[in-house]
């Protein structure tokens, strides 16, 4: 079962020589099928937390624990299969490649991994976002809800146990936000995959597990939310 601990995190970033705090003393614990949303203005840490969590940077003091894993103790070649294997992302912007097909680009993080059958896990990843019958479409000839289920596909490929969605219904419309947001949803009831989703947003983030607001690199506040099934 995935978990995802932040304990006392601290990141500076040095601009001219001096530090510029990014995130302080920042301690959080999320656990498997927890939908969770970061919510705060920009600048106040969402995406350096993100990154954090994800191994795609490292914090200037405290410990990001995944799935039982010191990530600070890993040497590089650990870090890489962690990124691949256990963390997925989802960004504003898609990021598909645009030389590759619909399919080919779900395919590509599967082939990269070595597992068996890549074309096989990736038509089923496509199924299951509903765009299996676009599977030999060039990203350019999508809209941009579809390109965003692709790109869902996509971070999914590996069967991550947790998913990082930075501002992901951004560049969309109300309507197909509603449905990119119902299947992040999904994702964590059904797959049990830890969702962490920032967003300006406060619909988005009304669909979450829990809520955390920050303010100027701190978390002011950590909102389980009651939802209709029970869950928290």
């Amino acid at each position: 079962m995935g978990t995802l601990r932040l304990d006392h995190i601290n990141k500076d970033y040095v601009t001219e020589g001096i530090p510029v705090p990014a995130l302080h003393d920042v301690s959080l614990e999320f656990h498997a099928g927890e939908f969770v949303a970061l919510v705060g203005r920009s600048g106040c840490g969402k995406s350096t937390l993100l990154n954090l969590a994800g191994v795609m940077d490292f914090p200037t003091s405290g410990t990001v624990w995944l799935d039982g894993m010191n990530t600070s103790m890993l040497k590089d070649a650990a870090l890489t299969q962690v990124r691949r294997d256990k963390v997925g992302f989802i960004f504003q912007s898609f990021q598909l490649l645009p030389t590759l097909s619909v399919i080919e680009n779900v395919e590509l993080p599967l082939m990269l991994a070595g597992g068996p059958h890549p074309r096989a896990v990736a038509s089923e990843r496509l199924r299951w976002v509903e765009m299996d019958a676009y599977a030999d479409r060039m990203p350019h000839q999508l809209s941009g809800g579809q390109m965003q289920r692709v790109a869902i596909a996509r971070a999914l490929a590996n069967a991550p146990s947790l998913l990082l969605a930075d501002e992901p219904t951004g560049n969309l419309d109300n309507a197909t936000s509603a449905v990119i947001l119902a299947l992040l949803r999904r994702i964590a009831d059904e797959m049990e995959t830890i969702v962490l989703m920032a967003t300006h947003s406060l619909e988005a983030a009304a669909l979450a597990d829990t809520i955390v607001t920050l303010q100027d690199g701190r978390v002011q506040s950590v909102s389980p939310m009651q939802r209709l099934t029970g869950k928290h």
